[in-house]
This record gives C-alpha cells, structure tokens and sequence, in this order.
C-alpha cells in the first residue's frame, strides 16, 4: 500500500489531518505517545536527527518505532531532508525504505531534478520536497527571485510523474502557503510550525484549502503534560477551521 492510499485511509477513518513529530529517540516513549495518539492521527513523523544522534542505541530506537508504527498502517515521514548525488542517495533509499520501512522520505530540491532522480523512480514511495520552510531564516535563499516559487513549479510541473511529491511548506508563512497552494493545485502539502512555532493555525488551514495537506506538530504535543489531549484538541481545532 503506497503513502496516499495509507495516508486516505488512516485520514478518513480517524477524521484527521493531524501528521505529530516524532523527535524523541527512545522507543518505549515514543511508543506511548503512540497509544495514546493513534486513533487521532493521520501519520507520524521521526525526525531522524534525533535517533542519529544516539549512535546504535537511537537507531535501534528508530526502527522499533517504525515498526510499531507500521503495525498499525500509519503513515511513516521520515524527516531526515536527504540529497545527494544519485549513487549516494541509492544508501539513503536503503535505509529510508528496505531498513526503517518509511513510506515517505523528506528532500532537498537544491541538486535538481537529475540527482533525485533515484528517489522519484519509486512509484510506491512518496517524497515532500522543501519549499518554503518554517524556520525565521528561511527567506535568505528561498525569497531570492521568489526561488521557493520556481521549487512548487518545478516539482509539480516537472517532478511528478509519478504522483510521488508533495511540498513542505511552513506555517509561519501563510502569505507564501497561499501562492504555493494556487501553483500546485492540489498536491499534497506537509505543514509544519503549528505549536512550539507559533504560526497561525486558522490562516495556514485556510491557505492550505483546495488540495491535501497534514499540518504536523511536534513538541507542542510530544511534550505537553497530556499528549492525547493536545492531540485531540489540535485535531479538532483543525477540523473546524477546514
């Protein structure tokens, strides 16, 4: 079952949009943020920074995860925002996909089409490309002759022939959500900087409208003093202004 047939499915039976952030490399926590969560997603997503970061024991950490998560017929994103060269993106599939069992791996557009190419082959695999992100800093480059803009039309003009891509576009730049939006049509979006970031998360729906999107939350619900309720109360709040 490819990223959109899982992502539908888990969307509509739990009525969701909700993607929650994984970014906490020990198995036994992450798989109680899961159980009290599960029924109120319509994806996960490992940050695989986090896991790197704690040698095997993370990795370890990581995999156990993603089969848990993979048990249930959740959605999997692995954010590790891969690029590289077409042969060395070949070990980043291997881990992302035969290893971990992701369904969907974030990427840089910076090399082109021609060094993705490896990733974007695979039919079955679904890739949310970085267009306009979250962070304070993100205009430095993506503003420049509104580059982030030349990102959504390449991708989805030219990128997507297999109907494996998606953008990341952060909620902090609703402006910039809004003209991605009418670029692309309705291609999936993935939409972090709702919570710890603080971004608007009536504008971003709204800005988001007319296509697929997951809005993600990560320490704003990992971290709360009652994950299951802070997932449910995002979740509804969501659904409301969609």
């Amino acid at each position: 079952m490819n990223f959109i047939t899982k992502f539908k499915n888990i969307s509509q039976k739990n009525n969701s949009l909700l993607c929650i952030g994984l970014d906490q490399a020990d198995y036994d926590f992450n798989k109680k943020i899961i159980d009290q969560t599960a029924d109120l997603v319509c994806a996960y997503k490992p940050n695989s920074a986090f896991y790197e970061a704690q040698g095997i024991s993370g990795i370890e950490s990581l995999k156990k995860t993603c089969d848990y998560i993979n048990s249930l017929a959740i959605p999997i994103i692995l954010d590790a925002k891969r690029a590289d060269i077409d042969s060395t993106n070949q070990g980043y599939i291997k881990f992302a996909f035969d290893y971990l069992g992701a369904d969907s791996l974030t990427l840089h557009p910076y090399l082109g089409r021609q060094a993705l190419q490896p990733f974007l082959d695979l039919a079955d695999k679904f890739f949310f490309i970085l267009c306009r992100t979250s962070n304070p800093g993100a205009g430095e480059f993506q503003d420049y002759h509104q580059l982030f803009e030349k990102v959504a039309e390449n991708v989805s003009k030219n990128w997507n022939s297999n109907n494996n891509c998606g953008l990341v576009t952060g909620a902090t730049y609703p402006e910039e959500l809004k003209k991605i939006r009418k670029i692309v049509g309705s291609m999936p979006l993935l939409i972090p900087g709702i919570g710890a970031q603080g971004a608007d998360l009536e504008k971003t729906v709204k800005a988001a409208l007319d296509g697929d999107f997951l809005i993600n939350s990560s320490r704003g619900i990992i971290f709360s003093d009652n994950p299951r309720q802070a997932a449910k109360k995002l979740k509804e709040e969501i659904n409301e202004y969609h």
